[in-house]
């Protein structure tokens, strides 16, 4: 996948601002910039959220059409199957991103996929709709984020470290106002949750479902129940979506063959990855590579 720096330079072609770390950035956003995250939604490892603030914006997430208004706060996870298909020409956000390896030594930031994947868990889906004096204090957050971003503050690493914390603790606060009733119970939560830690540590090694079981001390029939339950997927439909997006990234950025690729991801042999692919992707590694480089 690329780091949230890879993915920047691809969207905008250079650095935000100068001497950038790559690890965290905010910024205030329209349907045109917005757009453009299409072209890394599934491919960077990066946590993204993005605060409506006016308009509207339509995503499609896990085959379900979604509509964000004022106040409703969208959470991009690595991984996750969204697109944006649709904006209104006044449509104004602020996006905080943070890059999935982001190093902040802080309780909180430990905490991270927790909060990420709540709303999914308890919601279905990746937004909040916030209270409006959430959405504001969270906006406020957000904004003097972006504003040390672009200062010349001698202790602007330690400050931005300090307010992503901050950010995370009231989204969390933001997040229980918000789900008020919640649907899925706390070990059920906890086990999804676990899973999810899980996947992008081994999924290009461990495609079946006993391995994760296992590492979670339960059975793999429970882990898929729980997995059902709380997404309406299977265990081998996340494994399965990493793999492929995984498998698409490497096929448009890099030089290894095709049996190179499935070697690297773990498959049997070349063929048995090209049957996987054509599958999913409804052509071959081949004819993926070949599409993507005529586009250029």
């Amino acid at each position: 996948m690329y780091s949230l720096k890879e993915g920047w330079m691809l969207m905008h072609g250079a650095d935000p601002i100068e001497n950038w770390d790559g690890k965290m950035y905010c910024n205030e956003t329209d349907a045109t910039i917005t757009f453009r995250a299409n072209e890394t939604h599934g491919y960077m490892a990066a946590y993204t959220f993005t605060l409506v603030i006016e308009g509207w914006l339509t995503i499609i997430y896990n085959g379900q059409e979604l509509t964000l208004h004022p106040d409703d706060l969208y959470i991009y996870s690595p991984g996750l199957p969204v697109t944006i298909v649709e904006a209104s020409a006044d449509y104004h956000g602020i996006c905080l991103l943070a890059d999935e390896h982001i190093t902040i030594e802080s309780p909180v930031t430990h905490d991270l996929v927790h909060i990420a994947y709540a709303p999914i868990v308890q919601l279905h889906q990746p937004k909040l709709s916030l209270h409006h004096e959430d959405a504001l204090r969270l906006g406020e957050k957000m904004s003097e984020i972006r504003d040390y971003m672009h200062s010349n503050h001698i202790y602007k690493t330690e400050i931005l470290r300090m307010l992503y914390a901050v950010f995370l603790l009231d989204l969390q606060d933001a997040q229980n106002k918000a789900i008020v009733h919640r649907n899925v119970p706390q070990r059920v939560e906890e086990i999804f949750i676990e899973f999810i830690r899980l996947l992008p540590q081994y999924f290009n090694v461990h495609h079946d479902i006993a391995f994760y079981a296992s590492q979670l001390n339960i059975s793999a029939v429970y882990l898929s129940r729980v997995v059902r339950q709380v997404s309406g997927r299977t265990v081998a439909d996340y494994i399965n979506q990493m793999l492929l997006m995984e498998a698409s990234w490497l096929l448009r950025t890099s030089e290894n063959s095709i049996t190179q690729i499935a070697e690297q991801l773990n498959f049997a042999d070349a063929a048995s990855f090209s049957k996987f692919f054509s599958r999913l992707k409804g052509l071959s590694p081949k004819e993926y590579r070949n599409q993507k480089e005529s586009a250029v």
